[in-house]
Formats: C-alpha cells, structure tokens, sequence
C-alpha cells in the first residue's frame, strides 16, 4: 500500500466507525476464501459488514478517535465487523455462522458505543432477541395496564347499562 492508500483507508476507517453502533474485532484464522465471502454476504444481508484489516492501520485510526484503548486485541489476523443499524444482528450473524464453520470466527473484543465488551459479553448480546420483536415486547408490556383499564371500565359501564335499564323496566312496571 502507498502512503496515500494508507491515509485514505485510515480516514475511511474513522468514518466508518462513526457511523457504526458497534464494532468487534475477530480472529478469522482456518476460514478460506469460500468461507468468508458467505460470511461477508450474511453480515450484508444483516446490515454489517466484514473487513480484514491490518493491525497497524487500525491502531492508527482508533489513535485518533474516541473509542477505549484495544489495541492489545491487534494481533495476529484480525477482522472487523460493524454493525451499522443493529449491534444484535451482526454479533448474532457471526455467531451463528462461526457454530457452522469449526468456531471460527472467534471474538477477540467488541466496542458497542463507547463500552468494551469481552467475547462471553459479545455472546450475550448476539442471543438478544432482534430489535423489532424487543420493541414489540415493550410496547406489550406498556399496553396491558392500558387494556385493563379498558377491560375495568367497560364493565362498570355495563354494570351501569343494567342498573338503568333495571331502574327503567321497575318505573315501567309502577
């Protein structure tokens, strides 16, 4: 790579990470060719992207931004994953396709936001539910003290209903 190829991957590199909920370093040792192309194309379906990068460039890139101190995790084969609009969705991605390929890849450290997340930590994250069925879950759980309120009132106003109506048919019979 010329100096200039450098610099510009590097400056990609910082916005890239910008834009990203979360990142997680990986090492991708024993995948081939093959393997990794799937890889890559899941994590695109997945809204995540995989990059293998040189060590030395990244330490350069995340010198300069805000993100905790990880270069002890740059060494050896490292792959980047980032996980754009959902963190779950690409930790899930590679987890599952690492249960399908020999383990591989392996975690080697995540950053979600501005917190470090070891691999048993990046494991947890990947067996979240995805974000659209927690969404749902929390919308449920607001909407029942709401539905039985509905379900509260209703009855008094049938309760009422009989009471007039009761009231009603006695006036009638008088």
């Amino acid at each position: 790579m010329t100096r200039e190829q450098k610099e510009a991957f590097v400056a990609e590199f910082q916005e890239r990470l910008g834009r990203s909920e979360a990142f997680f370093l990986t090492d991708f040792t024993g995948l081939n060719v093959k393997a990794m192309t799937s890889l890559r194309s899941q994590l695109k379906k997945a809204g995540g992207e995989y990059l293998v990068v040189k060590n030395r460039l990244v330490r350069r890139a995340l010198a300069e931004t805000g993100v905790p101190d990880i270069s002890r995790f740059l060494e050896g084969p490292t792959g980047v994953v980032f996980g754009d609009g959902d963190a779950v969705a690409a930790a899930k991605t590679v987890t599952d396709f690492a249960k399908e390929n020999g383990d591989r890849p392996v975690f080697k450290v995540g950053v979600l936001e501005t917190t470090v997340l070891d691999a048993a930590q990046i494991d947890r994250v990947a067996s979240l539910p995805p974000r659209e069925e927690l969404l749902s879950q929390v919308a449920g759980v607001l909407g029942a003290p709401m539905s039985a309120l509905v379900g509260a009132m209703s009855g008094k106003l049938q309760e009422m209903a009989g009471l007039v109506d009761a009231l009603r048919g006695e006036r009638e019979s008088e």
